[in-house]
């Protein structure tokens, strides 16, 4: 069984534990930035991204994580694919422990940000590869996707909702990051793409 699939797997089994069989799991597994700073829960910057909000949380992460990850774990390894989801999860969750460490309200949840890491990474290998959005019948090449998830994410920042749209952009940027300054040869990999442009 692939690393993807665990990591799929262990998603669904605790989501569904917290939203449907112990309202505990969900609380204590939430990232709650002013409790962190407060009572060290240092290990919420990991289980928050095993707890979702809901069905439709968990399945739009865990579908981008089943189309992406095991090409992408494929191309890295399973040594740089765990680093990156699991780095990916911490810091994406960065901005909200900056931004959010002085609200005793604020909580957040998911896998969204290792999930944009991942998704990040692929765009990075494979820009010309074409990504096919529901209802969408036309492919998009994934750096073009990729520009204008990035924008969307931007613009959606600065306005209130429940979206924790900086963990996207953090998870993101990160997936790039990383890719470029741990793993050999990216950067050659990306030069060569560039010239059968």
């Amino acid at each position: 069984m692939s690393n993807t699939l665990i990591l799929i797997a262990a998603n669904v089994v605790v989501s569904l534990a917290a939203l449907y069989l112990s309202p505990k799991i969900f609380e204590l597994g939430m990232l709650k930035p002013y409790r962190v700073w407060r009572q060290n829960t240092w290990y919420e910057l990991i289980s928050s991204g095993f707890v979702h909000a809901g069905m439709g949380h968990l399945f739009l992460n865990m579908f981008t994580l089943f189309f992406f990850g095991p090409v992408l774990e494929n191309s890295l390894g399973t040594f740089h694919f765990i680093m990156l989801y699991f780095s990916g999860l911490i810091v994406s969750s960065l901005p909200s422990m900056i931004f959010h460490k002085d609200d005793p309200n604020y909580a957040t949840v998911g896998a969204s940000g290792a999930v944009e890491s991942v998704l990040f990474g692929f765009i990075l290998l494979f820009p010309m590869q074409e990504i096919y959005l529901m209802l969408i019948p036309i492919g998009i090449p994934a750096f073009v996707f990729g520009l204008f998830f990035l924008g969307y994410s931007l613009y959606a920042s600065r306005g209130e909702g429940k979206i924790n749209h900086e963990a996207h952009i953090a998870g993101a940027v990160w997936g790039l990051l990383y890719l470029l300054i741990f793993v050999p040869n990216t950067i050659d990999h990306i030069l060569t793409i560039m010239n059968l442009i």
